[in-house]
């Protein structure tokens, strides 16, 4: 195999946001591509193989752009860089960079950072009702949270809701403290934190005594129609099968439903059907709901989590086979944390 050369000129404005502290992201792309990267002055020298240096090269060059952007480089963006050139799709993760959803009350923008939540998004956009399924960390409950608000903003809507089922990771909801609301409020946690981060406290706290933000349990959205709304059902994969038929059919007109879940982490009893593979069975074929997929390559989180997610993915198919081949066995994760 021969060994190749490349030199990439990078402004000295952007060299540290480029490298990382103490040149992180150059060695964790010299360790992933096998290749030798040397640094001198406003220069960078990719000495290795030619598949592999022309891998380095475009990572680079992404990592340019996006800096050039205004944007800073995390290691996120580097993993997910690699990850895509080895797909062959390296001028893709630029394009991310354009589809900016909203900003945060401390001005950040809110976006897609990989290929699937770009996806996501734009479902989100086109269909009336979107599932979003994957891992923690891939931002399904988040983005949905950035969309609703942005289309209360413009106008779109009149309302948002946002809801999940109180079930009860392996604790007892009755040994919570205080009135109905408290002892629900946990469980809702994760929508006010995302809440607050998006729009702010004050504004979140004046929108909800209007009515016009609404976070409740699944309970209560029984009986009741919604029309004009956005809405979104997180952690879908503990909702019964009559739960899940009683929420889509709560729907009326010029409303938006955005239903989140993880497949993985199921917190019914260990013999109940989740509402959420019910529904992917019953509704995969209505052309006005859409299915989108995320995975590990999706993860937006500490790296660690990515990791982790893959190493269960891998165990869980290692336990998949095993139990096939041997008719006993069965998945080791029971999903009692998250």
């Amino acid at each position: 195999m021969s060994v190749i050369e490349h030199i990439i000129d990078i402004p000295a404005e952007h060299q540290k946001n480029v490298f990382g502290q103490f040149d992180f992201h150059i060695k964790k792309i010299e360790k992933t591509l096998h290749v030798t990267i040397i640094s001198r002055d406003s220069e960078l020298k990719i000495i290795g193989g030619e598949d592999a240096a022309r891998r380095a090269k475009n990572v680079f060059y992404q990592l340019i752009e996006l800096s050039k952007r205004g944007n800073e480089i995390t290691e996120q963006n580097v993993d997910y860089a690699l990850s895509l050139c080895f797909d062959e799709k390296e001028s893709m993760i630029v394009d991310l960079d354009d589809n900016i959803i909203c900003r945060t009350v401390m001005g950040k923008p809110v976006k897609p950072k990989t290929l699937g939540q770009k996806k996501y998004v734009e479902q989100i956009r086109d269909k009336m009702i979107v599932f979003g399924i994957g891992p923690a960390g891939t931002g399904k409950t988040y983005l949905a949270m950035a969309m609703a608000i942005t289309a209360l903003k413009n106008n779109e809507v009149n309302k948002i809701i946002l809801t999940r089922p109180a079930i009860e990771a392996g604790e007892n909801l009755g040994f919570l403290p205080g009135d109905l609301q408290s002892k629900v409020d946990p469980y809702l946690r994760p929508l006010y934190d995302a809440l607050y981060q998006i729009m702010g406290a004050e504004s979140f706290i004046s929108n909800s005594e209007k009515g016009i933000i609404e976070v409740a349990p699944l309970a209560y959205m029984r009986g009741r129609t919604l029309d004009n709304a956005f809405i979104i059902l997180d952690e879908a994969q503990n909702t019964t099968p009559a739960q899940m038929k009683m929420f889509l059919t709560r729907i009326g007109f010029g409303s938006k439903v955005i239903v989140t879940g993880d497949r993985t982490q199921k917190d019914l009893p260990r013999d109940a059907i989740s509402g959420l593979e019910i529904a992917l069975k019953v509704l995969k074929d209505i052309e006005d709901i859409s299915f989108v997929f995320l995975d590990s390559n999706d993860v937006v989180r500490h790296p660690l989590v990515q990791k982790i997610v893959k190493a269960y993915d891998e165990y869980d198919r290692k336990q998949a086979e095993k139990k096939k081949g041997s008719g006993h066995g069965g998945k080791y994760i029971k999903n009692e944390q998250k």
